[in-house]
């Protein structure tokens, strides 16, 4: 197997923000000392396997989040970026970018937010993935760009909504949406997807049927229940016993295959995944303890064949990881921009690594972490991590939010327009 007993992985990206800076101080992390050899992190087996978990939520005050996702656009890049929260109460809070109605705030808000404020019409919600909603009653909801089920006429269209609309589903369990893709685990176990057949998601022949609006039932793998369904230019299904089936583009695939794209679901060559993160062609997963992403080709200039990272790598973390929140590779200005990561340590910590002209590694400075690098004064233990381009935000197990980085779009959530912010700030819920 892949990962036998695993114990600590790696990128870069773009930003745009103001010259407005929230400095503070750095934490020591470490990073003069060299990492140890990846032998001793427990890749040769030598270590028995990590089982460790991400820490529970357990709210101290009001309005507090149980659940933080990112919110993604039609134009897949640094534009789209935003973030919401389920909340306790269970409503949805939005912020951030706003181009394509991701806030949920109606047809007649039109801005970028740094203010969080609830999206309109939600309640009794479970389970948020994206700009969709997954009610205690199986119903789905979505706001923003998708393909939300929403136009028979054409099979491939991306819906843009500002007010949430209903997914004309079966009761559904979990909810995946990507660019252009849309899968759903129903409460009876069934797997549906819908939208184009570009990668291969639809059907086992991928070429036919090149698009769907009517959901297509797929045909998967027998297993523990699923967890969480994550679809980008490949499908992911997390299961409860942490081991992952994928299929679509290779990469990321995340498994051996050679189909381009593959699309028959097949379990990847991994266990004792207790986190998974894609977004559209890349992903990274926290298993065993440690960090591994793979994907499309990551730096520009180097001949690059479509397998290069198309198989989970391995990086150092100073200690045992249990979530982690990754970004995209795409194309802005003529340049590949390569992906990044946070990762939350099993005791709470949070370690980032990549760019950080924005300050979205969060230890008080502007130096591109070569190495996994602690992000610094986190009042609380983190529970778990997503990042954007060019922000990242961190769910506290007393239920507050904290997020550094940009905030031309306010990202932030609190409230200031424009600046950035080199260390975490409290994100302000409603």
């Amino acid at each position: 197997m892949l990962l036998t007993s695993l114990v600590a992985a790696g990128g870069i990206a773009i930003a745009c923000s103001s010259s407005d800076v929230i400095l503070g101080a750095s934490p020591d992390t470490g990073s003069d000392a060299a990492p140890p050899p990846v032998e001793d992190a427990g890749l040769d087996g030598s270590r028995p396997p990590f089982e460790g978990a991400p820490l529970p939520v357990t709210c101290a005050s009001e309005p507090c989040a149980v659940s933080v996702v990112t919110t993604h656009g039609s134009d897949l890049n640094v534009r789209s970026e935003g973030y919401c929260a389920l909340l306790s109460d269970k409503t949805v809070a939005c912020w951030g970018a706003n181009g394509d109605g991701q806030l949920g705030r109606g047809p007649s808000y039109v801005y970028d937010s740094a203010t969080p404020a609830r999206v309109g019409g939600l309640s009794d919600v479970v389970e948020l993935e994206h700009t969709c909603a997954v009610t205690a009653a199986g119903d789905v909801f979505c706001w923003g760009a998708g393909p939300f089920l929403q136009d028979p006429e054409d099979t491939a269209a991306i819906t843009k909504t500002a007010s949430p609309v209903k997914l004309p589903l079966p009761p559904v369990a979990h909810i995946g949406i990507g660019h252009d893709v849309g899968c759903a685990a129903l409460a009876d176990g069934r797997v549906l997807c819908w939208g184009s057949n570009e990668s291969g998601q639809l059907a086992p022949t991928w070429e036919d049927p090149p698009s769907a609006s009517e959901p297509i039932a797929r045909e998967v793998p027998d297993g523990a229940p699923v967890r969480r369904v994550m679809v980008g230019t490949t499908t992911f299904l997390l299961r409860e016993d942490g081991t992952v089936v994928s299929w679509g583009a290779n990469p990321p695939l995340g498994r051996s295959s050679s189909l381009f794209p593959d699309p028959t679901p097949r379990p990847m060559d991994v266990a004792n995944v207790t986190g998974l993160d894609l977004t559209h062609d890349n992903a990274c997963m926290a298993a065993g303890g440690v960090v591994h992403c793979w994907g499309v080709p990551v730096y520009p200039g180097i001949p690059a064949t479509p397998l290069d990272r198309a198989q989970p790598e391995a990086a150092f973390t100073p200690e045992p990881v249990v979530d982690v929140g990754t970004t995209r590779t795409f194309l802005e200005r003529w340049a590949t921009i390569p992906y990044r990561w946070c990762a939350v340590a099993h005791h709470g910590n949070v370690y980032c690594y990549g760019a950080n002209e924005s300050g979205q590694v969060g230890d008080g400075s502007l130096d591109e972490a070569i190495e996994a690098t602690q992000v610094a004064d986190l009042p609380a233990p983190a529970s778990r991590v997503k990042v954007t381009t060019s922000s990242s935000c961190a769910l506290l197990t007393d239920g507050t939010v904290r997020c550094w980085g940009a905030n031309y779009f306010g990202q932030l959530g609190n409230g200031q327009n424009r600046g950035r912010s080199l260390v975490p700030v409290e994100v302000i819920l409603p």
